[in-house]
């Protein structure tokens, strides 16, 4: 017979072998199941796709250069593969460290600067990993234009249309800056439609056409804040727009709703009470504090007490809003041209994106994605097209009557260069393209184009933009 203590010694050794069996079997239920990658100007975006939370630690090593990460609480449920390409990975390999331990090692062309954090389930997606690669400043380059964005051609000019000519800039005259932004990105797809448009591409589109149509316009220069099919956080944004030196910050959205039958563009611009509780952000961050404000003017709040500061940003905040008001409301009257509007006027409210102290910013919601009919519009090039010209007649408006000093457009006004700015034309009774063209002193051509005509028939009523000599294109 066993003595006692051999037996309660068995006991013993079989309680802890079904322990660790349990626990084996409960942890190794998380399983990393994919991985996708993203491609940014200065980073690599890793995310890795769980069934359930982890625990993890990442490391780098040298000779030559590596980086590890290890998954604790995990095994691999699928091959691991993505295309590297045009980022600093080589390879990717992974091992079962122990039965509830992965590790999973990246070779890298050069060193980077890891910086990784878990997320929890969302809508769209599970527990996720996200590991982002930063590069050295010295490597940073810009990267490939996106694939799966489409292309829009550019407006052609009809030959016999005369072209207005406008004088050329006097030395240290500068471009007005609008800086643009397409909303979402990289594992942040946005909204999405039933025919699986998504968000992060219809915009990225329309911005890339609003671009090039400002480009288009002489004394303007537009910027994106994003150029490919990347994720920047949100306050990444606005540091850019600053970076870029912007006098406006436009971010480009497409609006969703739990009900389909929901429809309309929309314009947004920051709320009272968003302006407040930014401005106490800004005094209480020190590193905000040793930052800019004022936009040419380069006003330090730095070297400024605490009231003198507050004072100083209550009035940027209140100028930035008021011309953020303005802008917002021409740019929603050029869109009501072009497709039916959800809200008559611009609406606020406390977005992160519209939350800069110094660059009036408005955020354009150019219809409802989760709209059958909306979404394939937003999908159509022509319809991106006509969105972006009546975004930039906007912008153009705007500036023309409000442009920032030691600009161009400034030059011009004060100069008396600038004859006449856009116009608003209400059709009567018996009037053609051809006569309002001669009323105006424009071509047919150039109202067809200034107000998206696919023809010259006209309806009694209908309102017609006359484009003033701020429409000449550059040289």
């Amino acid at each position: 017979m066993m003595g006692l203590g051999m037996r309660f010694r068995a006991l013993v050794a079989a309680a802890g072998l079904m322990l660790m069996a349990v626990t084996v079997n409960a942890v190794a239920d998380t399983k990393v199941n994919s991985v996708r990658l993203w491609r940014a100007p200065d980073n690599t975006r890793l995310v890795f796709d769980l069934s359930g939370p982890v625990q993890h630690s990442v490391f780098t090593l040298t000779a030559p250069d590596r980086l590890v990460i290890d998954i604790n609480g995990a095994s691999l449920g699928a091959p691991l593969s993505v295309n590297s390409a045009n980022t600093p990975i080589t390879a990717m390999r992974s091992a079962q460290r122990t039965p509830t331990d992965l590790r999973v090692v990246i070779d890298l062309k050069k060193a980077v600067t890891p910086k990784s954090f878990t997320l929890a389930p969302n809508a769209q997606y599970g527990n996720r990993l996200v590991v982002d690669l930063f590069d050295d400043a010295a490597d940073a380059a810009p990267i490939p234009a996106p694939t799966n964005v489409a292309k829009v051609a550019p407006v052609p000019v009809t030959p016999s249309e005369p072209a207005i000519k406008l004088p050329p800039a006097p030395a240290g005259k500068r471009d007005i800056i609008v800086v643009i932004d397409a909303g979402h990105g990289g594992e942040d797809p946005g909204a999405s439609g039933s025919r699986g448009q998504r968000e992060k591409d219809v915009v990225l589109a329309i911005a890339r056409e609003l671009q090039r149509q400002v480009n288009g316009m002489k004394g303007f220069r537009a910027e994106l804040t994003r150029t490919g099919d990347y994720f920047i956080p949100l306050r990444g944004r606005t540091e850019i727009a600053r970076k870029k030196g912007a006098d406006l910050f436009v971010s480009i959205h497409a609006d969703a709703a739990p009900s389909a039958a929901a429809f309309g563009a929309s314009v947004f611009a920051l709320s009272d009470r968003g302006a407040t509780s930014e401005t106490a952000r800004w005094l209480a961050d020190s590193e905000n504090r040793s930052d800019l404000i004022g936009g040419a003017g380069n006003v330090s709040l730095d070297d400024k007490d605490r009231m003198l500061a507050g004072v100083l940003l209550d009035l940027s905040m209140t100028a930035s809003l008021t011309s953020s008001l303005n802008v917002g409301q021409k740019v929603l009257t050029n869109i009501g041209r072009v497709t039916p509007l959800h809200k008559q006027r611009v609406e606020q409210a406390g977005f992160m994106v519209l939350k800069s102290p110094d660059i009036p910013s408005i955020l354009v919601e150019t219809g409802f994605i989760s709209n059958a009919n909306e979404a394939n519009k937003l999908s159509a090039s022509g319809h991106q097209q006509a969105l972006a010209r009546s975004i930039s007649s906007g912008v153009r408006q705007f500036f023309q009557q409000n442009p920032p000093p030691g600009t161009y457009i400034a030059w011009l006004r004060d100069s008396g260069k600038i004859v006449q700015g856009p116009r608003d034309h209400r059709v009567g009774p018996g009037e053609t393209l051809a006569m309002i063209g001669v009323r105006y002193q424009v071509s047919p051509a150039t109202l067809r184009s200034a107000n998206n005509l696919k023809s010259d028939e006209l309806k009694v009523g209908q309102h017609l933009t006359i484009p003033g000599t701020e429409l000449a294109s550059k040289e």
